[in-house]
């Protein structure tokens, strides 16, 4: 299967289609912020180092990210397609990404980005709550996953719950954000021929748009 990079907004439905591609095609995914946790309980000289600037709230630099994404390309457990989840985020580390597959002879195979309208993504973000005690997912404004009870779990009865950075402000100052810094990514790999774009409305579409993709 082709590897794949994903780019998304928030809420654009990433973590969706990943699990939906692990579950039907076997697809390993790999996410960065994933390598530096498992990195960071390890007790070597590096985990140990990347343990303390994660505790300390400090950025963990691009060569370290670096080092962590080759290692882990070099696990034969990806040899039948990956998904990379959160890189590369900038031009240059896109520039290095380049360099870690040309050196590992893997293939740089497709770029992903997914498209839905902001209205909806704001709607996602905004009307998220989450549960305390299991952790399920609800949306009080989309019209999917409404907790048929205000406030209450559906599936154990526990409170609902909004995240502090679930609000209108925070997702406008994200979306922006976002919008700045994959601007240059998806000029870069446009000029390379192999981005494509598809709708995440749903994840039937999703699915159905990216398998076209997989099989073209």
């Amino acid at each position: 299967m082709k590897n794949i990079i994903l780019i998304a907004a928030p809420a654009a439905g990433k973590g969706t289609l990943s699990e939906l591609l692990v579950e039907k095609y076997g697809y390993v995914h790999i996410s960065t912020g994933d390598l530096l946790r498992d990195a960071s309980r390890e007790e070597s000289e590096l985990g140990q180092k990347i343990s303390n600037m994660l505790k300390n709230g400090e950025l963990v630099t691009d060569e370290i990210v670096f080092q962590l994404l080759e290692n882990r390309l070099r696990k034969d457990d990806i040899l039948n397609g990956y998904i990379l989840d959160g890189f590369p985020r900038t031009i240059n580390q896109a520039y290095k990404y380049d360099e870690i597959v040309n050196k590992l002879n893997k293939d740089l195979g497709i770029v992903v980005c997914l498209q839905t309208e902001y209205d909806t993504l704001r709607k996602r973000i905004v009307g998220r709550m989450l549960c305390s005690d299991c952790g399920s997912i609800y949306n009080t404004l989309t019209g999917v996953n409404t907790p048929k009870v205000e406030n209450i779990c559906d599936k154990c009865g526990g409170s609902l719950y909004k995240r502090s950075d679930d609000n209108e402000e925070s997702f406008k100052t994200r979306y922006e954000t976002y919008l700045e810094k994959t601007k240059p990514l998806i000029n870069y790999y446009q000029e390379k021929g192999n981005l494509y774009f598809i709708n995440s409305d749903s994840k039937e579409t999703m699915l159905k748009e990216i398998e076209v993709l997989l099989h073209d």
